[in-house]
């Protein structure tokens, strides 16, 4: 019987950190945060934890979009609670408007590497 690390000598070695991003790649990332906030707090999450050694930009830019997301979140919380009495569902609307309407701001602005600070959030990463 063969040893299966004898095949592979790196088998047994953690994984290296990922390569630092190109300009390009970091702009791209940064812009990315921003735009997935269409979607909600998640892919600002994944490209926050996945690229912010890899990038300042990224890291920055994907920060900034985070801690907007968690702010609307925190509005979506409230208009479920305010659900009960008739303004919770214009609420709602009014929040997720607003989400699209800054994270598409915020991407068009990233994407010509510019930093982007949204006009009210709770800096909750630093």
């Amino acid at each position: 019987m063969t040893d299966p690390n004898a095949q592979n000598p790196d088998a047994g070695r953690p994984p290296a950190a990922g390569a630092p991003l190109s300009h390009e790649q970091d702009v791209q990332w940064g812009s990315f945060a921003h735009l997935g906030g269409v979607l909600g707090f998640l892919p600002s999450l994944i490209i926050w934890l996945v690229f912010k050694d890899r990038g300042s930009f990224t890291d920055t830019e994907a920060k900034e979009a985070l801690n907007f997301q968690i702010t609307i979140a925190f509005g979506y919380v409230l208009s479920f609670i305010l659900l009960f009495v008739a303004i919770g569902a214009l609420l709602w609307w009014a929040f997720w408007i607003v989400s699209v309407v800054f994270s598409i701001i915020a991407f068009l602005r990233a994407k010509d590497g510019n930093h982007y600070r949204y006009p009210f959030a709770i800096r909750l990463i630093k």
